[in-house]
């Protein structure tokens, strides 16, 4: 009897130590104690990398604490691994320097993390309009990149919540080998004419979950590139830009497969593109398959369902070979809304690889032009249709 009491003191006492270190505060660590500097005026890295390497030492939670207020930051790497779970806690603005300070293409990295919280109310302004007019890449294959304004490195278990960023150089946020990250309530915004100001972009990456943010950008909202496996995008409205993408693919060697991305429940409106799946021409070999677009409002979208196998968006492409990336299992589910192009419904597969498997249900899109209803065209595909079809489907 006095065994099984102690047995049960024991785990009474591990059990109140466990749930008040579960809920014991974070110890704090302000950018501003280690004399960081408001205003904007002041390089303040030096600041911030000094009180996240207290943090991450930190045997428990830290949190680094950018108060309110505008701290002109970077480029900086946060690097892990750290002891204990780590907040990076953003009241005020973070606000990037121009092009002359930086030496790579990121601005505010992390890398190497195991439990990262980024969250705060705050915002993160990448100054992009004095860079744009030095971004050559959308008309030359070979260019420097502009600075990425935030990159996840190989960050595991991770949230990213409630902050926004504006104005990035290039992309404004890129997932890189990461696994099990939450990306939601993210404001992200910059002009329609914007060069390559990607929203969120994912690589290489598994267990990325976007959900209930507003993006408008230049380029892609969303965009999906290789080595991507379960990826789920949701209560997304998007717009201006170039709308929710998987891919690029193709363009490099020994590209990963993308596997498994569903989106649902998400607004496009005034767009280039809603819906794309787009490869190279003369691609790596690779597949794209297990992909869901369900419940999809379009409000006057230029291309509002596409796949383009023979994506080249620089001013001459003279490669005829076709495209080497075979995709399959494609659904289309509950898609409505205006298109400003007559073929609201594009299907360009691969000659080499036709699409197989690609499925249309309950499509309603009304051409908003004028010239006639609205149009659907397949090539190189493989499918089926069901419920209603407005256009009429090709499949």
């Amino acid at each position: 009897m006095g065994s099984k009491s102690n047995l049960q003191t024991a785990c009474l006492v591990f059990l109140f130590a466990w749930v008040a270190e579960a809920i014991a505060p974070a110890k704090v660590f302000n950018v501003k104690d280690f004399g960081a500097i408001v205003g904007g005026k002041t390089d303040n890295s030096k600041a911030l990398l000094d009180a996240w390497k207290e943090a991450c030492a930190w045997d428990g939670m830290g949190r680094v604490l950018i108060p309110k207020g505008t701290f002109l930051v970077g480029p900086v790497v946060f690097k892990g691994p750290c002891k204990g779970a780590i907040v990076f806690q953003v009241a005020g603005v973070v606000k990037a320097p121009g092009l002359e300070k930086f030496e790579s293409d990121g601005w505010i990295e992390f890398q190497y993390i195991n439990g990262l919280m980024v969250t705060g109310g705050g915002t993160f302004d990448g100054q992009g309009a004095l860079a744009w007019p030095h971004n050559k890449c959308p008309k030359m294959k070979k260019c420097k990149l502009l600075p990425t304004s935030l990159r996840f490195m190989f960050v595991t278990d991770a949230t990213i919540r409630s902050i926004s960023s504006v104005n990035s150089k290039l992309f404004h946020m890129n997932i890189v080998g990461c696994k099990n990250l939450k990306l939601h309530s993210i404001n992200i915004s910059a002009p329609g004419d914007s060069p390559n100001t990607d929203g969120i972009h994912i690589g290489d990456s598994s267990g990325v979950t976007i959900s209930h943010s507003v993006i408008g950008t230049g380029d892609d909202c969303i965009s999906i590139g290789p080595g991507t496996s379960n990826i789920s995008i949701s209560n997304i409205l998007c717009g201006p830009g170039h709308g929710i993408s998987i891919g690029s693919l193709g363009k490099y060697p020994n590209e990963g497969n993308v596997v498994g991305v569903n989106v649902r429940n998400c607004t496009i409106t005034g767009t280039t593109n809603g819906l794309r799946i787009k490869t190279w021409q003369d691609s790596s070999i690779l597949s794209a398959s297990d992909f869901t677009f369900k419940d999809i409002v379009m409000n006057n979208v230029y291309n509002p369902i596409i796949i383009d196998q023979e994506y080249c968006p620089y001013a001459s492409c003279t490669q005829q070979t076709p495209s080497r990336v075979k995709i399959s299992d494609v659904s289309f589910i509950n898609i409505r809304g205006s298109s400003t192009s007559q073929v609201a419904v594009n299907l360009l597969c691969s000659k080499g690889v036709p699409c197989q498997n690609v499925r249309l249900n309950n499509i309603n899109l009304v051409y908003s032009g004028l010239g006639g209803p609205a149009t659907s065209s397949c090539s190189n595909i493989k499918g089926t249709s069901s419920g209603s079809q407005s256009p009429p489907s090709c499949l």
